[in-house]
């Protein structure tokens, strides 16, 4: 493990640690709505810090964005830390185990180190740039099922924004026709992993915020998976509507997808 995953790593077992003694007690976690149907907990602050305060001991020169904290450091910084200190916070609160911290390091704007870290499960996802991707020190691999109508693809519904739900809704009646059915998790990171490692042959949902999928991202890149955006573009961090999938399905996914997007 490279010296940034790995510091990366401790800090997020520390608020992983965190997070499962919180969750012996949920009636004493306090929550905020942010938005409708959009939460946050005294845990995601906690969590955050830690992870904030391990990044800006080690790399003092880096800025980082964090869902809760926003952006700190210089903002023409070369290197960027986007961080979600718990991504899932929903299912989190319901004492549902899908949820977990996602790291991601940029250099210039293009996606260097990746970490996804599930505490319920200690499943540790990582990736580094052209060396591959991860998931409990086992190197893992995108399935490599062609036929849609075998395929079980992730999603996620827009509950907050819910600018996008009839065009999302068409979309997904017509997923459903087309494949061996959906799943809606609750944590984009761990969907995109769970792209990464074969469980799911396709993801795809709109609205997420660059926490939610920058190191799901690369992950799913590192083994072998492909990420655009509704249109099939590159765009997909910055308009957060993002398809993935192993290539021949993506394309699939793309094709049942272009009637409904502009």
């Amino acid at each position: 493990m490279n010296p940034i995953l790995n510091t990366a790593l401790k800090a997020a077992r520390k608020a992983g640690d965190m997070m499962i003694r919180a969750s012996r007690n949920l009636d004493a976690v306090k929550t905020d709505s942010k938005a409708f149907n959009d939460f946050v907990s005294d845990i995601d602050r906690s969590s955050e810090a830690i992870l904030v305060d391990a990044l800006k001991e080690a790399y003092p020169h880096h800025k980082i964005t964090a869902e809760e904290g926003g952006m700190q450091g210089k903002a023409a910084a070369e290197y960027e830390w986007i961080i979600d200190p718990l991504d899932g916070t929903t299912n989190y609160l319901h004492g549902h185990p899908q949820y977990a911290v996602s790291m991601a390091l940029l250099h210039k704007g293009v996606l260097q180190e990746a970490l996804v870290y599930a505490p319920e499960r200690n499943d540790l996802y990582m990736a580094s740039r052209g060396k591959g991707a991860l998931l409990n020190d086992r190197r893992i691999r995108v399935s490599n099922r062609i036929e849609l109508n075998r395929c079980l693809i992730g999603t996620g519904f827009p509950v907050v924004d819910q600018s996008m739900m009839n065009t999302y809704l068409a979309i997904l009646k017509d997923v459903l026709a087309k494949t061996a059915g959906g799943r809606r998790e609750g944590a984009a990171s761990l969907d995109l992993c769970a792209v990464a490692c074969g469980r799911f042959d396709g993801f795809f949902e709109f609205n997420l915020k660059p926490w939610d999928i920058a190191a799901g991202a690369l992950i799913v890149r590192e083994a072998g998976g492909i990420i655009t955006d509704m249109n099939g573009n590159g765009n997909w961090l910055e308009s957060g509507n993002i398809v993935a999938g192993n290539p021949k399905v993506l394309v699939q996914m793309l094709q049942i997808i272009a009637p409904h997007v502009k």
